[in-house]
């Protein structure tokens, strides 16, 4: 029995007593790179968090390939925006790629040769394989992202999300990361982004998650990106978004 990628319905997440989400029923199929797009304090990361059970929810039902996120857990990786991570936290690129493989290690196993050779594997793929000895501390912005994309990539996953992946990152990184998002959903995997420069997400995304706290619309690119829908999320804030095209 095929499952969707995703399934949601009904998804309500409060902040601080706020509503942050309200109401959010949608399903992703395989194979998808889903951008979630919206004005700045719309939800968006909120909205990734609550999917994978990070934060509470105040009610609303999300599986993930037919089952429940704790059940799929090693399934699903996760790069955080780059400011929730600790950057001054001594360990090696090579170590922190390593930890995308634990889930499939046993508990208190060391990695093996085989392990490290997947992980520098992994790198490569990324371009980031001379840093391998650095600590993660000592890396601009674009290659902290490539590491920890490469961290993703080593979980072998079905499923990856990525908090605003592109933040503070150089182009080439940002080039080398929409590419290897762009292979993982021709291999078949989902990947879904949280985004916020609608410039380039025609460029970068087959569907959209639009998002102002409730799902304005979602669907392929060239049905959200329509600018009546999108005016209905950015409101005030459109002005300042005909100057860029949209």
């Amino acid at each position: 029995m095929n499952h969707n990628a995703i399934s949601i319905k009904d998804l309500h997440v409060s902040y601080y007593g706020n509503e942050a989400v309200k109401g959010v029923s949608l399903s992703v199929e395989p194979g998808n790179l889903v951008g979630i797009i919206g004005p700045n304090g719309a939800g968006k990361s909120t909205f990734l968090k609550a999917m994978l059970n990070l934060i509470p929810r105040d009610k609303g039902d999300v599986k993930v390939l037919g089952k429940t996120v704790k059940e799929v857990r090693k399934k699903i990786a996760y790069v955080p925006q780059r400011n929730d991570i600790d950057w001054d936290f001594p360990i090696t690129v090579l170590d922190a790629v390593l930890l995308g493989t634990y889930p499939s290690l046993k508990l208190f196993r060391r990695p093996k040769k085989s392990d490290k050779e997947w992980a520098m594997e992994c790198l490569k793929r990324v371009g980031m394989e001379d840093f391998s000895k650095r600590q993660i501390g000592q890396l601009s912005g674009g290659q902290q992202q490539r590491v920890f994309l490469a961290r993703a990539l080593a979980q072998n996953a079905e499923l990856f999300f990525l908090d605003e992946p592109f933040v503070g990152v150089d182009v080439s990184s940002e080039e080398t990361i929409v590419k290897i998002l762009k292979e993982l959903c021709w291999q078949g995997k989902t990947v879904i982004v949280v985004h916020h420069d609608l410039s380039k997400a025609n460029d970068y995304f087959n569907q959209l998650i639009l998002l102002n706290k409730e799902l304005i619309s979602y669907g392929a690119v060239s049905e959200v990106f329509q600018t009546d829908i999108i005016e209905r999320a950015y409101k005030g804030q459109f002005a300042f978004m005909k100057e860029m095209g949209v």
